[in-house]
């Protein structure tokens, strides 16, 4: 980097595109970033080792002592309060009591797809600058981010905050089924919201990004009743809910195509119970992602037109959609926050690109349900491989974002 011959936060020019001023480095703050970036190695590594699957009541409770032992150290006083739904598992909730105005909260969740025993199959293991690993990315990244970042700001001191909330889930994975309403409760009582899962990582991506869009979910069901009978002396008694089933799965295969905002996949399906047998019951299980806020009642009113028109006689179907976790969509203050972190990452010489939406749901969307907090997603290291094998984090990625994390916790507690 060149040297710089101006006072810290000096303007240098303009952000392309953003018209917000760009400063000189921190450069203390980069230092300290520099140097915490063995640190958050370990941690990533300590947390990788503790398997935490979104059913796993015993590592997500190794998962939760973990990191509240983190934060007590950090300062905070810390709660844990038991999700309402799935597992009821320990939500971790810390406080911090500063001596400014403004309300800050951070978010990222425990909790990983991976079943107990992955690490047999696939080891935390390092390869040049990838650490890879189950859960490293998505989303003990964000967690590390967040303990060290916090980290960093306490040794220098830093209070310019009236309460600073950190909030880690178990239940992500699955929905945020029993912790969803506690962020959003949380949320509304803050100003502002970060929240930590990865960013993509290159060669996927060719720069890193801050995303201020992200599906909501929901599930459907299709249940279909038939009736039974012997499939070799009389199958013409029973009514065939498999034979049913696949006509209506073909009739609603594209129905969301023609309903904007939505998005519906067919996934799973089960059917009979022995092979002599007609099956008088099948079902089938959809994946659907909205953007739109009236996603569910249109998609639901079509398909139940869909389902009027039957290929096998005196069966019935039915679909039932069940809404999940609520879509992100960032308000112009949440564009604006976006828009400081890419100040902030050219301070440092790097892009940072703003990611408009993405198919993945986040808890960002129950921070943002009211609209009262700002929020912005992807504060989490870069990585790539999420829910698959091979899994991984980019070790490049780590003094940036930590320096992102923490200068824009600054500057958001010099507002008023």
């Amino acid at each position: 980097m060149k040297p710089r011959h101006v006072s810290m936060f000096a303007v240098l020019g303009l952000l392309a595109g953003s018209g917000t001023a760009l400063a000189a480095a921190d450069e203390k703050l980069k230092a300290a970033a520099e140097q915490e970036k063995a640190l958050l190695i370990e941690t990533l590594r300590d947390m990788v080792m503790i398997e935490s699957g979104s059913g796993d009541a015993e590592g997500l409770k190794t998962m939760a002592d973990f990191t509240e032992a983190r934060l007590k150290a950090l300062g905070a006083s810390t709660e844990r309060r038991k999700t309402t739904a799935g597992t009821r598992a320990d939500m971790v909730i810390a406080t911090f009591k500063g001596s400014g105005t403004r309300k800050l909260m951070l978010i990222a969740h425990m909790d990983t797809v991976y079943q107990r025993g992955i690490l047999a199959s696939e080891p935390y293991h390092v390869d040049g600058n990838r650490i890879y690993g189950p859960g490293i990315a998505d989303d003990k990244g964000g967690i590390a981010v967040v303990l060290h970042a916090l980290k960093m700001l306490k040794d220098t001191g830093w209070q310019d905050y009236a309460t600073l909330t950190v909030s880690f889930n178990p239940d992500e994975e699955v929905g945020s089924i029993g912790s969803g309403e506690i962020i959003a409760e949380l949320a509304d009582q803050h100003d502002v919201v970060l929240s930590c899962e990865p960013t993509v990582a290159a060669p996927v991506a060719k720069n890193e990004s801050l995303l201020l869009g992200a599906s909501g979910t929901a599930t459907a069901k299709m249940e279909v009743k038939g009736r039974a009978s012997h499939a070799g002396a009389a199958p013409d008694l029973g009514r065939n809910a498999l034979i049913e089933l696949a006509h209506q799965l073909l009739q609603a295969k594209d129905v969301a195509k023609s309903i904007p905002g939505t998005q519906l996949n067919w996934t799973t399906a089960q059917a009979g119970t022995v092979r002599n047998q007609i099956p008088e019951k099948a079902e089938a299980g959809a994946d659907v992602r909205l953007t739109s806020p009236d996603g569910v009642a249109k998609l639901q009113a079509a398909l139940d037109e869909k389902l009027k028109n039957k290929l096998v006689p005196d069966t019935e179907t039915t679909v039932t959609i069940t809404p999940g976790r609520p879509p992100f969509v960032a308000s112009e203050r949440g564009r604006a926050l976006a828009q400081e972190g890419q100040a902030i990452y050219a301070e440092i010489d790097r892009k940072l690109d703003i990611a408009e939406m993405t198919g993945g749901g986040t808890d960002a969307g129950y921070a943002s349900r009211s609209g009262k907090a700002v929020v912005v997603e992807s504060f989490g290291l870069a990585g790539f491989g999420y829910h698959a094998r091979d899994e991984f984090i980019d070790t490049n990625s780590i003094v940036p974002r930590l320096y992102l994390m923490s200068r824009l916790l600054i500057e958001q507690g010099k507002k008023k």
